[in-house]
């Protein structure tokens, strides 16, 4: 099963919004195995991942692998029966690290596009049932991805993908969506 950590982004605004469409990576956090052992949880994760280019370099590393997933699992342990699928996972979340094989594929394959990837999000709602993957390639692509997803349990939420799109500025190639967890 694939991890992902996405903190919550701030709301993916229209071009003609004063803050603009594209926004800022997250912020590198220095590290050293002193100040980790200082940190919150949270902090602790954040910190493992910051340079991690959301999880391309994690792939060579089986060992800081181990390490993220334990400091997400020592997360998780601190409210093992908080309910994590109710309406406050609908938003637009910003990726900060994931296992995702796909999402890596193309966030390092970016390139081959003239560009590199952008901001890459999910934007959930649980109401209406829709997760939806978006990656960003500035100046004018994307990769967007729908799905619906259906509550499991307090904690998990299943998806399966219903359509995919890759979208430069003048073209766009609908793919077939394949997939589900």
């Amino acid at each position: 099963m694939a991890k992902s950590l996405s903190l919550p982004s701030r709301p993916f605004n229209s071009p003609s919004s004063s803050i603009g469409t594209h926004l800022s990576q997250p912020p590198k956090i220095p590290c050293s195995s002193i100040s980790i052992q200082s940190q919150s949880p949270k902090d602790q994760l954040l910190a493992l991942i910051s340079d991690q280019e959301r999880g391309l370099k994690t792939q060579k590393s089986p060992q800081k692998l181990a390490s993220i997933v334990k400091s997400i699992d020592a997360l998780a342990s601190l409210a093992p029966n908080s309910v994590t699928t109710d309406d406050s996972l609908s938003a637009t979340w910003r990726l900060l690290w994931t296992t995702e094989k796909e999402q890596l594929f193309i966030i390092e394959k970016a390139h081959l596009f003239g560009t590199q990837a952008g901001d890459v999000l999910q934007v959930i709602d649980v109401k209406k049932k829709s997760l939806n993957n978006v990656i960003t390639f500035p100046p004018d692509g994307v990769f967007f991805v729908r799905s619906s997803i259906e509550v499991a349990s307090s904690q998990r939420v299943n998806f399966r993908f219903t359509s995919a799109v890759l979208r430069g500025k003048n073209w766009e190639i609908p793919l077939p969506p394949f997939g589900q967890g």
